[in-house]
């Protein structure tokens, strides 16, 4: 008995001690640069990797028919990560450390040997109606080491840098109109200086990097004509920076679907991959887009990069190739 209480005293002061790291790291990255983490590439300079978003619903909606076809085309291709576009938990996040979400949603769905790898996930506006806290709680790690999700950060990948950045406080209707749902701000209040501190960082970022690639990540979509559309405050905010620092890809969730936009006034290809469980909402407007695949169903995305070249794919639920996108340093061309 008293060895079992030690090993209990032993455990708690474990967690009480990676919760009080988290909350001085929470505090001092509020006004700090994004942080950077290093991800190795493979031995012959070559990068890949799968994105998906909007996700988490216990294996409904084909969530676990898409996970199949994600470790498939993930073992065919020797994924080094998976992205996650957010909305990782449906439909009002995690509770706290311990809903069984996360492993139900998570750990148990995506469990083909090929994404057995890091994840890098950003939080979706469903993810913020639950504890934010808890999903970026790295108590989670414990439960499955895949598991890393921060509000806004850079993964440097020698070949690419891809920076995540959190988008839903940027969107004004969840501050003036958020209807009968509850969004939980803890460490974004004061609004207007947390974005101001993260525009600022990420133009920061995008201009020290020397990386050949440079993908920017987020939830909202900055083009799309699926069911949500553009997100007006990210063109105006996070659209200019994204072209002045020369970004190749911008990829988001949000709509459940697959699609690519290009730019009429820039190189940046705008991906959305947010097909990972429910998707067809039916909605479809081409409007002033320069649409150059649109599909209404769930699946995921791949990036693959080597050198000046890089090849973007979508695949639907039973995993056929729906388009393909070649990239080259100067040239780009979609299929």
């Amino acid at each position: 008995m008293k060895l079992t209480m030690n090993k209990m005293g032993c455990h708690f002061r474990s967690l009480c001690f990676l919760s009080l790291f988290w909350l001085c790291f929470c505090f001092l990255c509020g006004s700090a640069e994004l942080q950077r983490l290093e991800h190795p590439i493979k031995d012959d300079g070559s990068l890949s990797f799968l994105v998906v978003g909007d996700w988490g619903r216990k294996g409904a909606y084909n969530q676990s028919h898409v996970s199949h076809q994600m470790g498939r085309i993930g073992e065919k291709l020797s994924i080094d990560f998976v992205v996650s576009t957010g909305d990782n938990f449906y439909d009002d996040g995690l509770r706290s450390i311990n809903d069984p979400a996360f492993e139900e949603s998570f750990t148990k769905i995506y469990s083909s040997t090929s994404l057995q790898k890091q994840w890098y996930s950003v939080l979706g506006n469903h993810d913020y109606r639950g504890n934010v806290e808890a999903q970026l709680s790295p108590i989670l790690r414990k439960i499955d080491s895949r598991w890393l999700c921060l509000r806004s950060f850079v993964v440097n990948a020698e070949i690419a840098e891809l920076f995540f950045v959190d988008t839903t406080p940027f969107v004004d209707k969840y501050f003036l109109r958020p209807k009968h749902h509850q969004y939980d701000w803890r460490g974004v209040l004061p609004r207007k200086k947390y974005l101001s501190n993260l525009v600022k960082d990420l133009d920061s970022a995008l201009r020290n990097s020397a990386a050949k690639w440079k993908f920017v990540v987020g939830h909202h979509a900055i083009k799309s004509v699926g069911h949500h559309g553009e997100t007006k405050e990210l063109v105006e905010q996070l659209l200019p920076i994204l072209e002045a620092n020369n970004v190749d890809l911008y990829i988001n969730g949000h709509d459940h679907c697959l699609e690519h936009i290009s730019s009429s006034t820039s190189q940046i290809q705008f991906l959305t991959s947010g097909g990972g469980s429910k998707a067809w909402k039916g909605d479809f407007n081409t409007l002033n887009q320069r649409v150059r695949f649109y599909y209404d169903g769930q699946g995921f995305m791949s990036v693959q990069l080597k050198g000046i070249d890089a090849s973007v794919a979508f695949y639907d639920i039973n995993g056929r190739l729906l388009h393909n996108l070649n990239l080259s340093k100067g040239l780009y061309s979609a299929q």
